[in-house]
């Protein structure tokens, strides 16, 4: 196991010097600055890289962790893969689903090494200053642009995230791991886009963008809700238990288990006491996350209008009503086409993009907060005459 985690290591290194070398190439004079977003463009890549595993069923197309077969690649295992694949043809063993799987564990070593670098960077930068550097100058860096205990802690969730993917594996894809490794995976992507917003200039908000810092908070926290449940539906395979719209099986209440749907501790398709998954159930975790869309996109839309009317914040709300018009376009286009698989993806993606979206508005609502402190020079006047006319250089 050891051999194939380091062969893995070493795929996702060769994955992390391809994004390095764009960093290098850069022209930005802060490359600091470009990794974190190189960083945080490649976390949106790989999600929507596992949104299309899991939709593909690929999720077992190697069935142990970290190899293949006991291989560090599908080519060495390929008569194990062919074997299965010749034995049960539908099944989750293919030898397109042993890519699909390995691939996206070599993207995922590939942003752990990344995030890695960022970790170490800041080290480095928050205890060495720079030799053209003053005290002064150093101790503000140290506070703003380089502090390491954010980066840790990215360290620290890719780590836990890399865990919950090897247990999504051996545990045979039982649900509540696959949605908690969902849910990681969209936490690297909003700590990430936190850690962008601070290395990042931005404009000026009014003041009036305080008033939004607690209905940007709930909105995440209502969009983290959205995703689990649909994150929920996806390990399930719930999406079409409704199949119309706007009723779900002709009715505005339809029959449901919501017991056997939402008990956490069970294996796929199974209640936690063995038997199959009744059909009600699927109905309740299809229904739940329908019902629930409308909270989030009603509150959502609202802030987005708030957003509208506050100088500084008006890209992010346009950006954001837009968004969730597509959300809502794909998720429809879901049921309506039969659960397209692009359509799919497209609808974990948009996920993902709102969430990024509310972590910068929650940033930007706070620089509204946030009064500079200016200096004042005290000058003495010349004489006593003059007193009344000196005046702060601020």
């Amino acid at each position: 196991m050891m051999s194939n985690l380091l062969q893995l290591a070493a795929m996702g290194l060769l994955v992390a010097l391809l994004a390095l070398s764009v960093v290098w190439a850069s022209k930005d004079a802060n490359k600091y600055r470009k990794l974190v977003w190189v960083t945080l463009f490649l976390t949106f890549d790989l999600i929507m890289f596992g949104a299309f595993t899991r939709l593909t069923d690929s999720g077992l197309g190697c069935p142990d962790w970290p190899g293949c077969y006991g291989h560090s690649n599908p080519l060495l295992a390929h008569a194990h893969i062919s074997a299965a694949q010749e034995a049960m043809p539908t099944g989750p063993v293919t030898v397109v689903k042993a890519w699909i799987e390995m691939t996206h564990r070599y993207f995922a070593m590939g942003v752990g090494v990344l995030i890695i670098g960022l970790m170490v960077v800041a080290w480095i930068k928050w205890l060495k200053p720079a030799a053209s550097m003053s005290a002064a100058q150093h101790q503000v860096q140290r506070d703003i642009k380089f502090s390491p205990w954010f980066p840790t802690l990215l360290f620290l969730t890719v780590c836990l995230q890399g865990a919950f993917g090897a247990w999504t594996v051996t545990m045979k894809l039982q649900p509540v791991i696959v949605t908690i490794h969902l849910l990681l995976g969209l936490s690297l992507l909003a700590l990430l886009t936190w850690l962008a917003a601070r290395q990042s200039d931005h404009a000026p908000v009014a003041a009036q963008g305080s008033r939004l810092v607690t209905p940007a908070l709930i909105a995440m926290l209502l969009l983290v809700v959205q995703i689990a449940l649909g994150g929920w539906v996806s390990t399930n395979y719930a999406a079409l238990a409704c199949n119309d719209f706007p009723l779900c099986h002709g009715m505005v209440i339809p029959d449901m288990d919501f017991e056997h749907g939402f008990t956490l501790w069970r294996h796929l398709g199974k209640t936690a006491d063995g038997e199959y998954l009744p059909f009600e159930a699927l109905t309740a975790i299809h229904w739940t996350h329908r019902m629930f869309a409308f909270v989030v996109i009603a509150f959502i839309g609202w802030l987005a209008c708030q957003a509208l009317r506050v100088d500084g914040l008006r890209k992010a709300g346009r950006w954001l009503l837009v968004m969730i018009g597509v959300q809502l376009m794909t998720g429809l286009a879901t049921i309506f086409f039969n659960w397209p698989l692009a359509i799919a993806v497209a609808h974990n993606g948009g996920a993902a993009l709102i969430l990024l979206l509310l972590v910068m508005l929650n940033y930007k609502t706070r620089l509204a907060t946030e009064k500079p402190i200016h200096p004042v020079v005290p000058v003495a006047p010349s004489n006593p005459a003059s007193a009344d006319r000196m005046t702060s250089p601020y």
